[in-house]
């Protein structure tokens, strides 16, 4: 049973995603995201202007007069979101958590997804699989999914990107719309992403806090890192560490550029002081246009 507390915010945060993913994204998830083929759906009388091509010649000699066949697009999606949920998306100091802005795009996409009558999972990880949501439809599947992002507690806090794309391409054996949600810093996992990439439509949605990019000076703290417990006394007024932090993040984020350049991946950056909605309408428009 949740506490009161943690149902009224899920609840809340359920109503919020949803009513985005219907109001502000009616039809660009569905132009930015195509079906894989075409499907046969009916036959109908010829009518002038119809392809001959098309023409059933089993059924119009049956009748004595033409019929074409009708095809449509073979719409339903299988989307797959790989949830990061280690500890270093337990930190955020703006707007919310790291983990909390996860949580919002995973539900906005979730959402966005069973509209249009696709079947949405979810892989949740961190240095291990911690738990797969199998795809399914209907809005009492993407309930359950967001209150597993915001109540699982992992087994492990540290980062493993190659361990959940290689589960991933083990998993799931048909092609699938795949995005990646997490805040990237990992390295080492080049192959299984390529291999990721070419059987998969995957995208990059890299989480971030504005802090992450320029420590803030702030004098003498003990900080504790959330992926290794380890603790540390720091002075954040000095130069020396604060350059050397930059230039960590700096490294991390052009290890990423050059393999999403290298595999034609795309990235959406989403930040905790920023809005989701933008950033993903950005996306779905640059995809339909190249469509």
């Amino acid at each position: 049973m949740l506490p009161p507390e943690l149902l009224k915010k899920i609840q809340g945060f359920h109503f919020k995603t949803r009513h985005l993913a219907n109001d502000l994204f009616a039809g660009q998830y569905e132009s930015a995201f195509k079906g894989r083929g075409i499907e046969f759906a009916e036959v109908r009388e010829y009518q002038p202007g119809d392809d001959i091509r098309t023409i059933d010649w089993n059924v119009s000699a049956r009748f004595g007069h033409p019929f074409v066949k009708v095809f449509h697009e073979e719409r339903e999606l299988t989307v797959i979101l790989l949830l990061d949920l280690s500890g270093s998306h337990l930190f955020g100091t703006r707007r919310r958590f790291k983990r909390e802005l996860l949580a919002e795009v995973a539900g906005m996409l979730a959402f966005l997804a069973i509209r249009t009558n696709d079947k949405v999972g979810a892989i949740l990880f961190s240095s291990q699989v911690e738990k797969y949501i199998p795809p399914k439809k209907g809005a009492s599947h993407v309930w359950q999914l967001i209150k597993e992002i915001f109540t699982y507690e992992p087994q492990a806090l540290s980062t493993n990107l190659d361990t959940v794309f290689n589960y991933l391409n083990r998993v799931v054996k048909r092609h699938a719309i795949v995005f990646l949600i997490s805040d990237c810093l990992d390295t080492g996992y080049e192959r299984s992403f390529r291999l990721t990439a070419q059987k998969h439509d995957l995208t990059v949605i890299r989480i971030s806090d504005p802090a992450e990019q320029d420590f803030p000076a702030l004098g003498r703290m003990a900080l504790r890192d959330p992926e290794t417990g380890q603790v540390a006394l720091i002075n954040t007024n000095s130069r020396i560490l604060r350059e050397k932090w930059r230039q960590y993040h700096r490294a991390q984020a052009a290890f990423l550029q050059e393999l999403l350049k290298r595999t034609g991946v795309e990235r959406v950056d989403v930040h905790t002081n920023g809005s989701v909605a933008e950033p993903l309408a950005r996306l779905f428009d640059r995809r339909r246009k190249r469509m």
